[in-house]
């Protein structure tokens, strides 16, 4: 596959990603909207990271700084959710 052909399927993919995370906002999840959307968020993000900024071609340190990105992200998100649930508002 070329890599015209890959970054366009790519983005095909990010556009159905859009579309499911547009789809699940209408759906009755009640607690579990805010799980999925966020799942959506880091397969996106997943993808924009290993094709769009081309981590896959990269050398490990490269990687690694991606990774420890993404990771300090995702704890900063648990952060705010954990704090949120413990002021007793809720979801």
């Amino acid at each position: 596959m070329s890599a015209t052909a890959r970054l366009v399927v790519v983005w095909l993919a990010l556009l159905v990603l859009l579309s499911s995370t547009v789809a699940a906002t209408f759906l009755p999840l009640g607690h579990l909207r805010s799980g999925v959307a966020y799942g959506i968020a880091a397969a996106k993000a997943g993808l924009v990271l290993w094709y769009f900024m081309e981590l896959r071609s990269e050398e490990g340190l490269t990687r690694l700084a991606g990774l420890a990105a993404f990771g300090w992200i995702a704890i900063l998100f648990l952060m705010v959710a954990a704090d949120y649930l413990a002021r007793g508002w809720g979801f």
